[in-house]
């Protein structure tokens, strides 16, 4: 059985097909804004869309446009939401909070409580079923909401940033609990982070602008984006122009060697993707074979682990600090990146 959705919600820019195989963990990534939380707002119910269309297993959530009004209200739909935020009842404990979900479905309290300790135990939490939200640290509660998510039983489970208001100690440790509870179950996480991605999702959609503009297997996307946001995400320099018979052609008419992947074809749309930690930084132009050198301005220098990062518009090189120092450079700085043509992958956009 699978999940589909076909969703547009015009003030908002958004227009997104999305469809799930059975125990399929999907990650969505893209900028603020892209329309992120917007996509689990709607697949909730949450959100209703000026038109489309959404099935999970059967079961019609929405079939929305001219002539059309059929709409399952969201607690009908067999969906759960964990937000970034636990947002547990206040004055019911950890145990009655899990309970919650169960019990709204109409079972018996004693049962209700008996799934609820099965769940906290399952997110390694069964030694706090007796505190209130209040004596709870950040990474405890939301440990309980992920249980208390659990308990309703949902066949499509919806992650919104769930590590994203955890400190640097809670959140390695939700992230391992959520890669064994997630091992089999149809899910959809938003994320910011490239580490969530990899570890928790079979595939994944970049959203920009409320649209998916790029979409496949997590390694696949990761490793050879087509997409500038993508690129950035993975820590690659992207550049898109037109595949030749010895690597690229950017719009700007900068030609790039490189070695082809994926069989990319001269005269098709593609892209050359790089690694900063592949460029070398020059003050004159550096020739040689098989090499890459071309102008760029500097407009940023940050730290970054033990090298700098030198940006240059959408383009950037690590090099040490004295590196920098010995070339003296400042945003403005006008110099030549330089790139070996082994390190230049291209492939088609």
């Amino acid at each position: 059985m699978t999940f589909s959705l076909q969703a547009a919600v015009a003030d908002r820019h958004f227009d997104v097909t999305l469809n799930l195989a059975e125990g399929e963990t999907v990650a969505v990534l893209g900028p603020n804004g892209a329309g992120k939380s917007t996509l689990l707002s709607v697949v909730a119910g949450l959100l209703r869309p000026d038109a489309g269309h959404a099935e999970l297993d059967g079961r019609l959530l929405f079939n929305l446009g001219p002539g059309r009004k059929a709409w399952t209200a969201p607690h009908r739909r067999g969906t759960a939401l964990l937000a970034q935020e636990a947002l547990l009842f206040p004055h019911l404990s950890a145990l009655e909070n899990v309970a919650f979900g169960p019990r709204s479905a109409g079972v018996p309290r004693g049962r209700a409580r008996e799934a609820a300790r099965h769940w906290l135990g399952e997110v390694d939490a069964a030694e706090l079923a007796g505190r209130r939200p209040g004596e709870l640290s950040g990474g405890q509660a939301q440990r309980v909401a992920l249980a208390r998510a659990l308990a309703a039983g949902p066949e499509l489970l919806l992650l919104d940033e769930p590590m994203a208001a955890l400190d640097v100690h809670a959140a390695p440790l939700l992230r391992r609990l959520l890669k064994r509870v997630l091992a089999g179950r149809r899910a959809i996480i938003v994320t910011h982070d490239v580490l969530d991605a990899y570890m928790l999702a079979d595939r994944v959609i970049v959203l920009e602008d409320g649209a998916v503009t790029e979409a496949g297997p997590t390694r696949d996307v990761l490793q050879r984006p087509r997409s500038r946001f993508a690129a950035g995400l993975a820590g690659l320099n992207l550049l898109a122009g037109t595949v030749t018979a010895t690597g690229l052609r950017t719009a700007a008419g900068l030609d790039l060697a490189g070695g082809h992947e994926d069989a990319a074809d001269p005269g098709q749309a593609g892209v050359a993707a790089f690694p900063p930690s592949a460029v070398s930084v020059f003050l004159d132009e550096a020739h040689g074979s098989p090499r890459n050198s071309f102008p760029v301005t500097v407009t940023d220098l940050e730290p970054h682990g033990d090298q700098i990062r030198v940006r240059a518009g959408e383009l950037s090189a690590d090099v040490t600090p004295a590196a920098s120092a010995d070339l003296g450079l400042a945003p403005g700085s006008r110099i030549y990146f330089v790139v070996k043509a082994a390190a230049v992958s291209v492939y088609p956009a």
